[in-house]
């Protein structure tokens, strides 16, 4: 969904943890904690940032742990080490770290079938015979499942239990492929991870959490549950000024912790000693190594090690290989990532959504950690494999995140492929180009990655298809044909929209003039204008929403919001059928010949869009549903 009522639901589901190339100028990193304070301050300046919970650790021990700003702007009450900060689906990584602890113990396998374990809990896959999504499924988000829909992100779970909770949000819950195979972020699996761990434990996930990690770990403050407000950060609109109400969020388990720097600094230090704490083996340190290794992709199939693991992703940053994960609520992003052979990490939360802050906050702190790092060794360009050209064409997303985004994702999303001085092209419609450069076998990378993040697959009974970004993007071949019918037809669809707006203003003063229009050409052209009005009606609705801040609440519920783009698109649809049936009844005279083909050039072009947005769900779409 990109069309502006599209760019709403993107920016709220889409907050998928896709590798990135970071150009970080470390010539101009700082140079003591100091100089990084200053800008890490200054940054909260200029972005109307309020608060910041930020630790550095090192395999020796904090290097600095640190709370900057205010946690509670309109007390004036500062930010500290000790002040907690929601870490958003950076907690998802508890739900694995218990799944491996239960399968170390041998209660269970990852690679056991979810029903087998907690038949109780529904889901769809109809693939499950031969493709039963598994418990390893449900930590690297590869179910095929949607992720919530906007009204169980909506949904205030404070008084319900985990599996009240399940049984809440069932639709999301439906393979759309076979499981195993791509992945697609979804909240949801964290959470029927935890609840197999609370029927296999015999007691509350929270509760298991605490024993067995938060308190051996040394997070002393951390949890999942609101605690006093004196010790809660609030989180605001990105004015900086205006908070939001604390958010019970269905699905604890992928994303209620609130934890302080001092926590999140020994967190940390868990990570960079492989799971051990002041010499107790928390976590074997083979269950750390494999969060960091993705398995269940094609990709990761043949051979790809870098991605989605367990609750942890690798991400390029500057040439640096980085392992974590991030996280966002209403009013708050944090992140969380380490260099395991490099022994370093940081932390750092905010307390708005501005991601330009947290985007400069972390470009700040890793080129502060690794000023005197020497970057890993890029590996020589291999050979271009021998069959690599036959993979050249045309290439649409084939793994959203959410289903309803699919109509405009497969449009904006396509890419066409292409071989070039032992090279691959990958050119999007819209969107970054990606040069990649032959790894090893069928594996490739940018060139300034260290690591390959991409795969050529070999083809299967689904048909051809190329994974990126470590597996997390699948990319499914189409026909030339197919490819290119599609842009001519949304481009034709966009030019008659548009035509419609600006001649709109010239239709209305002819109707004006009785003897301008004819009265059946007054029908063809009236009812047109009617359907585009409609059309504008969502987007201003949708770009009001997406504005305000409070996407969850107005669209998760039903509102005045909800229910207008629902009546928008349901008058869209109304209007082009009747548009159409106005045109074919229209009679041969009295409608002058331009008005007439211009009107079914505009027609037909609504009529294929209703056609679309009705297939994928998008006419009628009730988000509160």
């Amino acid at each position: 969904m990109r069309f502006l009522i599209p760019i709403l639901f993107l920016c709220l589901l889409y907050a998928i943890p896709y590798i990135a190339q970071s150009k970080e100028d470390t010539s101009r990193a700082a140079r003591s904690i100091n100089q990084l304070q200053q800008e890490l301050e200054k940054i909260l300046e200029d972005t109307r940032t309020p608060g910041l919970s930020v630790a550095i650790v090192h395999g020796d021990g904090p290097e600095w742990i640190a709370g900057l700003g205010r946690a509670d702007v309109s007390n004036n009450r500062p930010a500290t080490p000790e002040t907690l900060f929601r870490i958003g689906s950076v907690s998802k990584a508890f739900a694995s770290l218990s799944i491996l602890k239960l399968a170390n113990e041998n209660r269970l396998s990852l690679m056991d079938p979810v029903h087998k374990l907690v038949p109780e809990v529904w889901f769809e896959n109809h693939w499950e015979a031969d493709n039963p999504v598994r418990v390893v499924d449900l930590l690297e988000h590869t179910t095929g499942w949607d992720d919530l829909h906007l009204h169980e992100y909506a949904k205030d779970a404070s008084k319900l239990d985990l599996r009240e909770e399940l049984d809440y949000g069932r639709r999301s819950r439906i393979s759309r492929w076979p499981p195993g195979t791509r992945m697609a972020y979804s909240n949801s699996g964290s959470a029927v991870a935890a609840y197999i761990v609370e029927k296999l434990a015999g007691q509350r996930f929270e509760d298991f959490v605490v024993q067995n990690f938060f308190g051996p770990i040394g997070m002393k403050t951390a949890t999942y549950f609101p605690p006093t407000s004196a010790t809660l950060t609030a989180l605001y609109h990105l004015d900086g000024k205006t908070p939001y109400p604390y958010r019970n969020i269905l699905y604890r388990p992928s994303g209620a912790i609130n934890a302080s720097a001092k926590d999140m600094a020994a967190y940390l230090s868990f990570y960079l000693h492989r799971g051990t704490v002041n010499g107790v083996q928390v976590m074997p340190a083979a269950s750390i190594d494999r969060m960091r290794v993705p398995t269940r992709t094609w990709a990761a199939r043949e051979g790809l090690k870098n991605g989605y693991g367990l609750g942890s992703y690798s991400s390029v940053q500057d040439g640096f290989v980085y392992h974590g994960h991030n996280g966002g609520v209403d009013g708050g992003l944090t992140e969380l990532a380490y260099l395991p052979d490099s022994g370093v990490g940081y932390f750092y939360s905010i307390n708005t959504g501005n991601g330009d802050a947290a985007m400069k906050i972390g470009e700040a702190i890793r080129a502060y950690i690794t000023r005197e790092l020497q970057k890993p060794t890029l590996p020589t360009v291999a050979p271009l494999p021998a069959n690599a050209s036959s993979y050249a064409g045309w290439y649409i997303p084939n793994s959203p995140r959410a289903k309803i985004d699919y109509f405009a994702e497969r449009l904006m999303g396509m890419t066409h492929v292409g071989v070039e001085d032992g090279r691959l092209l990958l050119a999007s419609l819209i969107g970054p180009n990606l040069v990649l450069v032959p790894s090893a076998g069928m594996q490739f990378r940018q060139l300034s990655d260290p690591i390959a993040t991409a795969g050529l697959l070999a083809p299967n009974g689904e048909g051809e298809f190329i994974q990126l970004y470590g597996g997390m993007m699948t990319m499914k071949r189409v026909p030339t044909w197919i490819a290119i019918t599609e842009i001519v037809l949304a481009a034709w669809i966009a030019l008659a929209l548009i035509s419609v707006l600006i001649y709109a203003p010239f239709w209305v003063l002819g109707c004006i003039r009785k003897n301008f229009f004819q009265p059946a050409e007054r029908a063809i052209l009236g009812f047109p204008l009617f359907a585009v009005l409609s059309a504008v009606i969502a987007v201003v609705i949708g770009f009001f929403v997406f504005n305000s801040g409070n996407v969850i609440s107005l669209l998760g519920n039903l509102t005045i919001w909800s229910g207008g783009i629902f009546l928008a698109t349901i008058v869209f649809a109304i209007a082009s059928l009747t548009s159409g049936l106005v045109l074919w009844r229209a009679p041969k005279s009295g409608i002058r010949r331009a008005v007439r083909w211009y009107s079914a050039f505009v027609i037909s072009a609504m009529l294929v869009s209703t056609a679309y947005l009705t297939y994928w769900g998008v006419i009628g779409m009730r988000t509160w549903a």
